[in-house]
């Protein structure tokens, strides 16, 4: 079943690659899933770009996080 986008906001993961120091900081944008469809993916190791080694820092909904994050983490 398709869904309407017009009231979908996009999901912002905020991720690191692994536990280390020196791991990479990335984020992804979700434009088509949910919040619930990204944790179930999170559980599964199934959200394709995000290992299972993966240190989850933030996950938010809305536009205005894209912004705030990528100031906050030099993205």
């Amino acid at each position: 079943m398709a869904r309407e986008k017009s009231y979908m906001y996009p999901t912002v993961l905020v991720f690191k690659t692994s536990n280390r120091s020196n791991a990479k900081t990335k984020m992804k944008v979700y434009k088509t899933k949910n919040v619930d469809e990204v944790i179930d993916g999170l559980e599964r190791d199934k959200l394709p770009g995000v290992s299972s080694k993966a240190e989850i820092l933030h996950l938010s909904i809305g536009k205005s996080f894209i912004n705030k994050y990528k100031e906050k983490y030099v993205l």
